[in-house]
This record gives structure tokens, sequence and C-alpha cells, in this order.
């Protein structure tokens, strides 16, 4: 199969509450590389039934249209309006609202065999009810796939920025999944490359936004910066947990 490519997206006069996010979503979107790199990861357990929880303006969802059944949620109209007009005329698709940790309407009564929750739970106030219903929207044997921020040390002006509430640990992550009664099935830190950047912007220039030539740069070397998976021992700027549903 060809790989899919990414849809336009049009411009709507809908403003978003969240700018500094807006923005980010808007530079993350001009790094092909980076979000193929990060799809590429969880590929393998991605089933046919898909909810992806905090879609943002698609950046990740692009890579989704192959599944039967796909539905995108989030918080903000902007965002919704944005995806709903990205993936019109997709019948596979469609677009819901969803506020974490409740759920609304025909969603609550839906089950996947797959929730893939990328840079989102570190917004949420209460991450744990968040969780628990994440799996009680998993069919049994259903998988969420999240992706989380790791190392607090880390933690600068670019996580406030963005309203992350924390940075994870690998022992909290295991902790809060077993407590939602989720089993772990895998674990692993994600790009290393990207930690001295993201602690040198937050932590030493304090900045609030990712500076877009430096994102550049680094999507440029992404091919490099996948050869992290041959190291021995591995550190990272995120943490990827596969979580299943008993």
């Amino acid at each position: 199969m060809p790989p899919l490519q990414p849809t336009p997206l049009p411009l709507l006069p809908v403003e978003p509450h969240d700018h500094t996010g807006a923005a980010t979503l808007e530079r993350l979107a001009a790094a092909p590389r980076y979000n193929r790199w990060m799809f590429d990861r969880l590929r393998r357990w991605v089933g046919p039934h898909v909810l992806e929880v905090g879609s943002g303006i698609g950046n990740l969802s692009d890579f989704l249209l192959d599944r039967d059944r796909v539905v995108l949620t989030d918080t903000e109209p902007f965002y919704l309006e944005r995806l709903r007009a990205k993936f019109a005329g997709r019948p596979n698709v469609e677009v819901a609202r969803l506020y974490l940790p409740t759920v609304d309407g025909a969603l609550a009564d839906e089950r996947f065999d797959t929730i893939i929750c990328l840079n989102v739970l570190e917004h949420v106030r209460d991450d744990g009810r968040s969780l628990a219903v994440m799996r009680a929207l998993l069919r049994s044997g259903g998988r969420l796939l999240l992706l989380v921020p790791a190392l607090p040390s880390i933690y600068g002006t670019l996580d406030a920025a963005l309203g992350h509430h924390r940075r994870y640990t690998p022992r909290e992550l295991r902790e809060k999944f077993s407590t939602a009664g989720l089993t772990m099935r895998h674990l692993e830190y994600f790009n290393l490359a990207g930690i001295l950047g993201w602690w040198f912007t937050g932590r030493v220039l304090r900045r609030s936004l990712i500076p877009a030539a430096s994102l550049a740069l680094y999507d440029a070397l992404v091919p490099l910066f996948r050869l992290e998976r041959l190291l021995p021992w591995r550190v990272g700027q995120s943490l990827i947990a596969i979580g299943e549903r008993p």
C-alpha cells in the first residue's frame, strides 16, 4: 500500500482558545518525518476500530485513514471544525467532542479495539480517572496506545505554556495503569534526541514555543534519530505505553 499523504487543511474563521497549543500543532504539522516516526512506533498495535483522543488538527489522524472506523475527538470547537473540514467526505471518519474524564452521547455506548492518546494525558488534571474512562471505552482485549512527556526534571516554560500538569516516570505510569484496570503490555522511552532541545528551550531560554527553525532541522535529522532503537539502553523525551483491557 502506498504511504498516505497528509490532507491539506483549509483556513477557517474560528480562533482557538489555546493559541500556544494551536501554534505548536501548526509547527508540528510541518514536521512530517517526526509525525511518521511517532506513528511508526505505534503502528503494530493499531486495530481496525480506532478512537483518537485529542486529535488537534489531525497531524497523526492522517495515518489512520485506512482503518475501518475512526472517531477523532477534541475539546475545542476550533479543532473540531478543522477536523470536520479536513476529513469531509471520508465515510469511515467521524468527528466528536470528548472532554476527559467525561464521555457524552453515543460515544459512551461505543467500544473500540484501539484508543490512541498522544500528548494529551499530561493536560488533564484527573489523569487517573481519565485512564479508567478510556479503559471503559475499550473492548475486552482492546488496547490503549499512550504517549506522554517523560523526565520531570526537564519540565520548563514550554510545558507550562502548553498546559502540562506533569511529566511522567515509568513507575508512575505502571501504577496508574494498574489502578485504572489496564494491563501494561509495553513501555519504552521515545525520542532521545529531543531531550536536550526541550531542556535548553524551556529551562535555559525559557521560551513558550518551539522555534520553527530548530524544529525544521530536527525533522530533517529524524532518519538519524530513528537509530535510537539500536541502543542497548534508552531514555527519551517521551514515554510510549501500551495498555490492554483484560
